[in-house]
């Protein structure tokens, strides 16, 4: 019983990966290196290098390793990015995942857990997201993200799929400093680079989830379905609560030793606070309660240990 991890030298995927093998569970993984790093994926881990969008890798890679799920990561992730190119992002999300839910059905596939984003909420006059609020993107991203999980409920009518639906709000932190996110538009990643450059760094607080425990998230909910337990069709992975600006912008202070006031700490680097471009959802919190009872969900690491792993493992990457 193979899972295949598309997108699984990503961020977000090789902590996935990880996890897969601590549990023992065994893994594929595919993925175009657009974002992905080579240097992610362990050894004993098979990888072949392609795209969602090719179909006749998709077979080959299901023949070869006798998949029998997948772990849906591939795709783009550029919310405000996704505002300027529209086009790449449906033919990244969709079109990649329309070709993947095909050689699936060819191959007789039956299980899926796939990541989508909060971004299909849209900007409700709200505090909490709950699943249970009507989906209103206002990004070709969310737009994107939520037509995959149209895709997905159709298959279930029309091909017997299982599947169910992580929907994430940004994903900080690392479990060890060789996983780094490499991506420019990572939620932390204009802060960072303000703060190497000697700059202000733009401060915007959020809803902030660490990767690892994204993918126990994602490994307890293959664990459901392939002991054919009941999942909803979706879960938010939020924290409930979120992040406030000055919250964040201390524990940025504090992991990258930058002070506010100046001083022995570090530059004198009065972060500003950052604003949200037009139709990017607001800074509301997602609420984790559906996937605490079903998904072992809960936030393991604090904001500090967050934003301090993240720091750490970027600052490895560059020092490679």
């Amino acid at each position: 019983m193979t899972w295949l991890v598309t997108g699984g030298a990503g961020y977000i995927g090789a902590h996935v990966v990880r996890e897969f093998l601590a549990a023992d569970i065994p893994v594929t993984v595919l993925d175009d290196l657009s974002t992905g790093q080579l240097a992610f994926i362990p050894a004993k881990v098979s990888f072949t290098r392609g795209t969602v969008l090719d179909g006749s890798v998709l077979e080959r890679v299901f023949s070869e390793h006798s998949v029998t799920g997948v772990v849906h990561l591939a795709g783009s992730t550029d919310d405000a990015g996704s505002v300027m190119r529209p086009l790449h992002t449906y033919e990244q999300n969709v079109d990649g995942t329309s070709v993947l839910l095909a050689a699936m059905q060819d191959k007789g596939v039956k299980h899926m857990v796939f990541t989508s984003s909060v971004a299909v909420y849209g900007a409700p006059a709200v505090e909490v997201l709950t699943e249970d609020l009507p989906p209103a993107p206002r990004t070709p991203f969310g737009e994107s993200k939520l037509i995959c999980e149209w895709l997905l409920r159709d298959q279930t009518v029309a091909a017997g799929l299982k599947h169910t639906t992580l929907r994430l709000p940004e994903v900080i932190g690392s479990a060890e400093t060789t996983i780094f996110d490499p991506r420019s538009h990572a939620p932390l990643a204009a802060v960072f680079a303000a703060v190497e450059q000697g700059q202000a760094p733009p401060i915007a607080g959020g809803d902030y989830v660490h990767a690892d425990d994204v993918a126990l998230a994602i490994l307890a909910a293959v664990k459901r379905m392939d002991a054919d337990q009941p999942l909803e069709s979706v879960y938010n992975l939020g924290s409930g609560t979120g992040v406030p600006d000055a919250e964040l912008r201390a524990a940025v202070e504090r992991a990258t030793a930058i002070s506010a006031s100046g001083g022995t700490a570090g530059p004198d680097l009065e972060p500003e606070i950052a604003q949200q471009p037009d139709g990017i959802a607001s800074r509301v919190a997602a609420s984790g309660e559906l996937a605490a009872r079903d998904l072992d969900w809960r936030m393991r690491h604090p904001l500090d240990a967050m934003v301090a792993t993240s720091w750490a493992a970027r600052r490895a990457a560059a020092a490679v």
